[in-house]
């Protein structure tokens, strides 16, 4: 056999091993608390298993919510402690408050600090021992790259930042260009064999829109690998599944491949119950934001000096224009000269509407947009007709996402950030495609939690 004998962790079993063992762990704490202090708020007992299972619950949901399973940031020990303080600060506080699913509160309230410092100390520890041993270069996966390699370093770059367990250790162009000042190893494709080996390579990334013109013996040389059972991958599908976008700017003329659209956007119960969860949660929505008006009025009449409300025109499903509800953050006149792209720092946004928009409030009065069926609460994010006629000439397949309604919140809205250029309108495009491609109730709930880590964290643009 070829197959390294390296271990290494998919991103799928890292996260589901800290999932899993931040709930273990924490059990184990407070049956060892229970032995030692006397601990008897939560029992680690067969009889009381459904209280187990709710605490189970609230720690995997906000630890999502909180980031801990965020791989580039579960690496890092100043970041985990932090987001593990207010993970168990949140577990504990809801667990208190929920006594028909949880026990009835003690007497003695020592008990509900053992449980907090039980839950805090469990997880630190674990989560200091991912870090010293299994986050370590032992357990990287070792990438050896093939194909008629245009740009390498970009390749590299888009695995390693996408995963810090992922580590490419060089490559063997197959075409006729030759690489010129690389800082990877860059092998001959004589012997493949003998480089995994030597390298303690652990998988094959195969350049996938070059795939064709890679030689016969290489051709020959991979097929044996495969057949021994060796990982042999195409790069578009491990950029897809690393970065959780669709690679548009590796789509050829095949894009039928690449675009095997998710069968929720033709399920009728999935539909159904999508805009059931839109009226809902649009409903409870709007009702906060009229609790809110009064501090929004006095914001608005500070702060913004104008009218509360602002109504612009976007593009909507089959691109179908509509105009959008939104709280103003803007200065007066804001695009007199025309449209631009708002920005970070953007002038024109008010101190207010600084507030408005970091908090993700001026985006309330768009829950008017999803009763009205133009807007979901998930989708791509509507955009203006001037932005997206001139971004559908410079990037590939742009318009097809708008085979879906826009939404309030989305894929791409959670994890990057707005898009204030091209190429980042292009990031996007590449989460929004992966949602249609993947969405489902599974992935509109993570789309969810996201969204209130967004909020909690202050990251509205």
């Amino acid at each position: 056999m070829t197959k390294s004998s390296k271990i290494h962790f998919e991103v799928s079993e890292r996260k589901v091993l800290l999932r899993i063992l931040d709930i273990v762990t924490v059990f184990i704490m407070l049956y060892g608390m229970g032995v030692i202090f006397a601990f008897d708020y939560v029992t680690i007992s067969a009889e009381r298993w459904e209280w187990l299972i709710v605490l189970a619950l609230y720690l995997s949901v906000f630890g999502t919510v909180f980031e801990l399973y965020d791989l580039q940031k579960a690496s890092k020990i100043d970041v985990v402690f932090k987001n593990i303080v207010l993970t168990s600060s949140l577990t504990v506080l809801l667990y208190l408050l929920t006594p028909f699913y949880t026990p009835q509160l003690p007497g003695n309230r020592l008990q509900i600090i053992y449980l907090f410092i039980a839950i805090i100390l469990a997880l630190f520890l674990w989560r200091l021992a991912y870090i010293m041993l299994i986050s370590t270069p032992r357990f990287y996966k070792r990438i050896l790259i093939i194909g008629n390699v245009s740009n390498v370093e970009l390749m590299t770059n888009a695995i390693e930042k996408s995963d810090p367990n992922y580590k490419v250790i060089g490559f063997i162009n197959t075409g006729k260009e030759p690489q010129i000042g690389q800082e990877l190893l860059q092998f001959k494709s004589e012997d493949i064999k003998r480089i995994i080996k030597e390298n303690a390579i652990s998988e094959i990334i195969v350049a996938g829109t070059f795939s064709k013109r890679i030689s016969l013996p290489v051709y020959t040389q991979l097929l044996d690998l495969l057949e021994k059972g060796f990982s042999i991958k195409e790069y578009t599908q491990v950029y897809e599944d690393l970065t959780q976008r669709v690679p548009v700017h590796h789509v050829d003329k095949d894009f039928f491949r690449y675009f095997p659209f998710s069968r929720s956007n033709q399920n009728k119960l999935y539909l159904f119950f999508h805009r059931f969860m839109d009226i809902v949660i649009a409903s409870i929505g709007l009702i906060l934001g009229v609790l809110l008006i009064p501090l929004v009025l006095i914001g608005n009449l500070i702060g913004n000096r104008g009218s509360l409300l602002f109504f612009q025109e976007r593009v909507g499903r089959n691109g179908k224009t509509f105009f959008i509800i939104k709280l103003r953050s803007m200065i007066k006149n804001a695009e007199v000269n025309g449209a631009v792209w708002a920005t970070k720092d953007d002038m024109r946004v008010t101190k207010f509407g600084k507030f408005l928009r970091k908090s993700r409030l001026d985006e309330v009065p768009q829950f008017i947009n999803v009763l009205k069926g133009d807007m979901s609460v998930i989708g791509p994010r509507p955009e203006r007709p001037f932005f997206v006629k001139e971004l559908s000439k410079e990037i590939p397949f742009y318009e097809i996402r708008h085979i879906i309604k826009p939404g309030l919140t989305g894929w791409a809205q959670v994890k990057s950030d707005y898009a204030s250029s091209k190429e980042e309108a292009l990031e996007k495009l590449q989460y929004d495609l992966y949602y249609i491609k993947k969405r489902s109730l599974f992935l509109d709930l993570n789309i969810l939690i996201k969204t209130f880590s967004t909020i909690i964290f202050y990251r509205g643009y």
